[in-house]
């Protein structure tokens, strides 16, 4: 069970910006550009959340705090507020949820797994993953507002109708 719990714990998060960069390959350019640039104007603004998030609160990680508590895996003993892996993650299933819908759903749950697989290793506390997915839903919401204030006024006006993407 520990194996597994570790196996879901470090894969998830990767797997799913894998799972995105394929879908990303199969869309059409105007939808990729659009993509592109509200994933990098994302992953700034999360970046950027979690730096101002841990500054504002402290959150020692569970064996931290517990020495009965032993890791599942190897990590600092550093701030564990918010979760990094998360908030990364599902940023990235927020991003691909607004072109494919049911498919963002399924990463944004992956995500949200991941995370609880870290929680059951020890190496996260409850509110340490939710705050990673609530920072996610506010840098793509961020992403999504400057797209559409800077998109239209991009030479060539890449954004088109194409761009909305498809809904599945």
């Amino acid at each position: 069970m520990k194996t597994l719990v570790v196996l879901v714990a470090q894969v998830l998060p990767l797997a799913v910006p894998a799972v995105a960069a394929l879908v990303w390959l199969t869309m059409p350019r105007a939808t990729k550009v659009t993509l592109a640039v509200q994933g990098a104007i994302a992953l700034v603004v999360v970046l950027a959340l979690i730096q101002v998030a841990a500054g504002l609160h402290s959150d020692p990680r569970p064996f931290a705090v517990d020495p009965a508590l032993r890791p599942y895996f190897a990590h600092p003993a550093d701030n564990g507020f918010p979760s990094d892996h998360t908030a990364l993650a599902a940023t990235v299933a927020f991003l691909v949820m607004r072109y494919r819908t049911r498919l963002g759903a399924v990463l944004l749950t992956a995500s949200i797994i991941g995370g609880a697989a870290r929680v059951i290793a020890h190496v996260h506390h409850t509110q340490d993953i939710a705050a990673g997915v609530l920072l996610a839903a506010l840098a793509v919401a961020a992403a999504t507002v400057a797209w559409r204030w800077v998109g239209p006024r991009l030479p060539g006006n890449m954004l088109h109708e194409g761009d909305r993407g498809r809904r599945a």
